[in-house]
């Protein structure tokens, strides 16, 4: 009878270092546990998903890199930020999303404060990353930097009649500055940068003399400001540099020959620096490969990454020690960079938009 006993005993604990091992390894990250048709999805263990507000042929060089480098499958799903954020949103703890991708310091912050990005810590990105443009929580990264710069018609300004963005508002450029509207998130950080360093009286008062100084009511995209300008439709705009790039690098003759009718000032070089931005990202908060996710990360803030960065869509990379572009060399390269933190920009997102309604600004 004793021998039965031990012969049970013996054979419960079998069982029971058998469930104990099974559990282990359906927790652990080397193994995949089996799906509800029964198989195994190794696949699962090796992707990583984006949602992009980045253009998919901007990113396609970069992700081919990656996934020839560590053999991690990269999917992207492109839209424009807002969408993006609100799918991730509805999604929840469902979403496939891994990593947000997307455009300016204020959109990335606008994701943190949602609770959409997990807080993660990488030695890497601390190290390649400048901390002026990234999250100083580690929910979001800067990989690349674009400024918003005056941009004019040489044929009726001259270089020596710039000076600052503060200068925009004087009297000289009245109906003469056209613009994009109040709701574009890159006024809206430009703003933002103008109450961090001005105080929000200033900057209120910065932006009422700009309305009354516009040539007409804030329409389209930044292209559209830089064609109203060779139209002679108004003498300055703001845009963000990349936009000339394309339009330098364009297959479309017409766009080639506008790049030639504008030019590019860097305001506050005696002071401050110009105004820039970032794109960036972050890991989602219900990542399911987020190691995956900050490897991919990492991978677009290194050397090669950035090189890339930079010469396909002439935008400055994260670091000085990575040559740009000849199309960026040709606009004046080094320029004074303005550092105030990327943090500021989202945190004063939302009494910019305030003061853009207040001054009605379109």
């Amino acid at each position: 009878m004793s021998i039965i006993i031990k012969s049970i005993y013996r054979h419960k604990l079998s069982l029971s270092f058998l469930l104990v091992f099974l559990i282990l390894i359906g927790n652990f990250p080397g193994y995949a546990m089996a799906d509800s048709h029964g198989s195994f999805n190794h696949d699962e263990l090796k992707e990583v998903n984006i949602y992009s507000a980045r253009k998919s042929y901007l990113m396609k060089p970069l992700l081919k890199a990656f996934e020839k480098n560590t053999g991690i499958k990269v999917n992207i799903i492109s839209g424009k930020s807002k969408e993006l954020q609100k799918r991730i949103e509805r999604e929840g703890v469902n979403t496939r999303a891994d990593v947000l991708l997307t455009v300016d310091a204020g959109n990335l912050y606008i994701a943190k404060s949602k609770d959409l990005l997990k807080k993660i810590y990488s030695k890497k990105l601390n190290i390649l990353i400048p901390e002026n443009i990234r999250d100083i929580d580690g929910y979001w990264y800067g990989l690349s930097i674009r400024s918003r710069v005056i941009m004019y018609n040489p044929n009726t300004v001259s270089s020596n009649d710039l000076s600052t963005y503060e200068d925009m508002a004087d009297k000289k450029w009245r109906g003469r500055i056209c613009v994009r509207s109040s709701g574009n998130i890159y006024n809206q950080s430009l703003l933002a940068s103008l109450i961090s360093h001005l105080g929000e009286k200033k900057a209120e008062a910065w932006a009422e003399d700009i309305v009354k100084n516009l040539s007409r009511k804030p329409k389209g995209n930044d292209r559209t400001q830089m064609t109203s300008v060779i139209l002679g439709e108004c003498d300055i705009t703001l845009a963000n540099t990349y936009y000339l790039g394309k339009w330098m690098s364009s297959k479309k003759e017409t766009e080639r020959n506008y790049a030639k009718q504008i030019s590019v000032y860097f305001p506050n070089q005696n002071n401050r620096g110009a105004h820039i931005n970032i794109s960036g990202a972050g890991v989602v908060k219900y990542s399911k490969n987020p190691d995956n996710a900050i490897k991919l990360i990492e991978y677009l803030a290194s050397d090669e990454a950035q090189e890339l960065y930079a010469n396909a869509n002439h935008e400055y990379p994260i670091r000085e020690n990575i040559k740009v572009s000849d199309i960026v060399k040709s606009w004046g390269y080094p320029f004074k960079k303005d550092k105030l933190s990327a943090n500021n920009l989202g945190e004063s997102n939302h009494k910019a938009v305030e003061i853009f309604d207040k001054v009605n600004w379109q």
